[in-house]
C-alpha cells in the first residue's frame, strides 16, 4: 500500500507556532474536517456556535498556565488551515467539550468512544524486542481526518512520531527516547465535577515530550484532569504500565506474563470498588474485546510477533462490535468504527498503520 493510500504524514519543525503553521498548511483540508466533525457533534448535543466559542476561551487559561507553547502551536495551525483558533481549540479538546457541559445543555448519554491497546514485553516478543499497537475505534469520518505527525523539537526535548487527528498536538506514539504512549476511553461517576489543570490531549503530549517514563508518570500524577482515560505507557528498554485515570486519582496496573491488554472498563480492583463505570452500558463489548486479546497473545507467549498481534486487533467476534468494529450507528447520528489499527516498534522508531482495517489490513510504514 502506498502513503497515499494511508494517512498522509506531516513533518514539522522549527518554533511552536512554525510547527503549528507547516501542520495546518500541509493539511488545510483535513483540519477543516475535523473542525466540521466536532462542529457538527456539539450541534447535535444542542451546543450552538457561539457557546462553542464561549467554552473553548473558557479553556485557553488552562492551556497557556499548563504550556504557553501548545498555544501558540495552536495558533500556528488555526492560521495554516485558514480556521480560527476557537476551532483548534475545540479540535484539540474535543472530550470534555462534547461531554463535559451537562449544565449548559449539552448531552453526556451515549459515551461511545473505544478503543482496545496492547503492549508485548521483550520477554514475550518473538523478536525479543517491545511491542505497542493500538486500535482506535471513533468516528468513521476520522479515516478522512487522521494524519501521522512527525515532530522535531531541534534538541529542545525529543523527536515525536505520533498518529493523530489533524488540527490537533497529538494523539497517541512514541518519541526518540523509546517511550511510546496510547490512550484508550473511560468514563466514571466522578467525570467532569471539580477543577481541573488540563484537557486530555495536552496531557498526552506532554508525556510523550518526556525523556523517560519516570518523568511522564511524575508529571501525570501531578496533573488534575476534567474527565477519565486510561493510558498505556511503555519504553522500549521493556518496560509498561496501565495507568487507569479518574479525574483525581490514578489506578495502575502492570504486564502479566509480560502481557499488557485493556479496553474500555475499569480493570484493577481498588478502582472497581471505589468507582461507578458509567461507560459500560454503551460499551459492554469491552468485557470480551479484553479478555479475548489477551487470550490471543498469552496464546502465543515467548512467540509472539505482528502477526499475532495484528490477528488479535483483527478479532471480528461480536461483529459489528468487537476488538475490529465495523461500521455501525452511533449516538448523534454518526458512524462509529475502527479507524485506524497502529502498530508502534519504540526501539526502532517504526510505526505501521492501517487505515480502515475492516476494509483493509495493509499497513504503511511511517519512521522517525
Amino acid at each position: 500500500m502506498s502513503k497515499e493510500e494511508g494517512f498522509p504524514l506531516v513533518e514539522v519543525s522549527g518554533t511552536p507556532f512554525e510547527r503549528g503553521l507547516q501542520h495546518g498548511r500541509a493539511v488545510p483540508e483535513r483540519v477543516k474536517g475535523s473542525v466540521a466533525l466536532y462542529r457538527d457533534q456539539l450541534a447535535r448535543r444542542g451546543v450552538d456556535v457561539a457557546t462553542t466559542n464561549l467554552l473553548a476561551w473558557d479553556v485557553v487559561p488552562k492551556i497557556r498556565a499548563f504550556d504557553e507553547t501548545y498555544f501558540e502551536e495552536m495558533r500556528g495551525m488555526a492560521e495554516g488551515a485558514g480556521v480560527s483558533i476557537e476551532d483548534i481549540i475545540l479540535v484539540n479538546c474535543r472530550t470534555e467539550m462534547m461531554y463535559g457541559h451537562a449544565a449548559l445543555g449539552a448531552a453526556r448519554e451515549a459515551l461511545d468512544d473505544g478503543c482496545t491497546g496492547l503492549v508485548v514485553l521483550p520477554g514475550a516478543a518473538r523478536a525479543g524486542r517491545l511491542m505497542h499497537a493500538h486500535n482506535w475505534d471513533w468516528r468513521e469520518a476520522c479515516a478522512d481526518t487522521g494524519i501521522v505527525l512527525k515532530v522535531k523539537k531541534n534538541g529542545d526535548g525529543p523527536d515525536m512520531l505520533m498518529f493523530t487527528e489533524a488540527g490537533t498536538l497529538g494523539r497517541h506514539g512514541f518519541n526518540s527516547d523509546g517511550l511510546s504512549l496510547s490512550g484508550n476511553f473511560l468514563t466514571c461517576d466522578r467525570d467532569y465535577q471539580g477543577a481541573a489543570d488540563v484537557p486530555l490531549g495536552l496531557l498526552r503530549r506532554k508525556m510523550l515530550e518526556c525523556r523517560n517514563m519516570t518523568a511522564a508518570m511524575r508529571m501525570l500524577f501531578a496533573t488534575r484532569r476534567f474527565c477519565s482515560n486510561n493510558l498505556m505507557l511503555a519504553h522500549a528498554g521493556g518496560e509498561a504500565v496501565d495507568l487507569e485515570c479518574a479525574p483525581d486519582e490514578i489506578f495502575w496496573l502492570t504486564p502479566e506474563d509480560d502481557i499488557l491488554v485493556h479496553a474500555n472498563h475499569w480493570v484493577s480492583a481498588p478502582a472497581r470498588a471505589k468507582l461507578v463505570d458509567l461507560g459500560l452500558q454503551n460499551t459492554p463489548d469491552s468485557i470480551y474485546r479484553q479478555r479475548r486479546v489477551t487470550a490471543a497473545l498469552m496464546a502465543k507467549r515467548s512467540d509472539i510477533g505482528w502477526d499475532v498481534v495484528k490477528a488479535a486487533l483483527a478479532d471480528e467476534f461480536g461483529k459489528p462490535e468487537g476488538v475490529l468494529t465495523y461500521p455501525a450507528p452511533a449516538s448523534h447520528d454518526s458512524v462509529y468504527c475502527t479507524v485506524a489499527t497502529t502498530l508502534m516498534d519504540p526501539g526502532a522508531g517504526v510505526m505501521w498503520v492501517a487505515r480502515k482495517p475492516y476494509e483493509s489490513r495493509e499497513f504503511v510504514e511511517y519512521r522517525l
